[in-house]
């Protein structure tokens, strides 16, 4: 699977409040928390699902990331979403792992690993 995801049940609002606590416990920062939702409907087009895109970046890794292999800023920075589904909260990721398959440097697999384990901790932290 290329995606991590898990269910809660809190609001769509709680849970991205749950989770940007527990990403800063990370240091890792939300740069942006889109609504898709309200930026859909407001340009007239009809999309009835709330559904959050986060935008999550930890300045020093992504520095050690780019010194090694500047092609990955093209992943960066990390994607999390935040949506309901069925009536369930779920958040989920694209996991960097897979991400970087496509540059193909054993080093920067090593670091995606260990990004990648930070974040799932913080997504299982906040589904509780």
């Amino acid at each position: 699977m290329f995606h991590y995801t898990v269910k809660t049940n809190q609001s769509i609002d709680e849970a991205c409040e749950t989770l940007e606590k527990q990403l800063k416990e990370e240091h890792f920062g939300v740069l942006w928390n889109f609504d898709l939702k309200n930026t859909l409907n407001n340009k007239g087009l009809e999309f009835d699902r709330d559904f959050r895109i986060l935008e999550v970046c930890n300045p020093k890794e992504a520095q050690r990331v780019l010194n090694q292999n500047v092609m990955v800023g093209y992943f960066l920075p990390c994607k999390m979403v935040v949506y309901e589904d069925d009536g369930v909260t779920k958040i989920g990721m694209p996991k960097p792992t897979s991400l970087v398959t496509m540059v193909d440097d054993a080093q920067i697999t090593d670091m995606a690993e260990d990004i990648e384990k930070r974040l799932i901790a913080c997504m299982d932290k906040s589904s509780v």
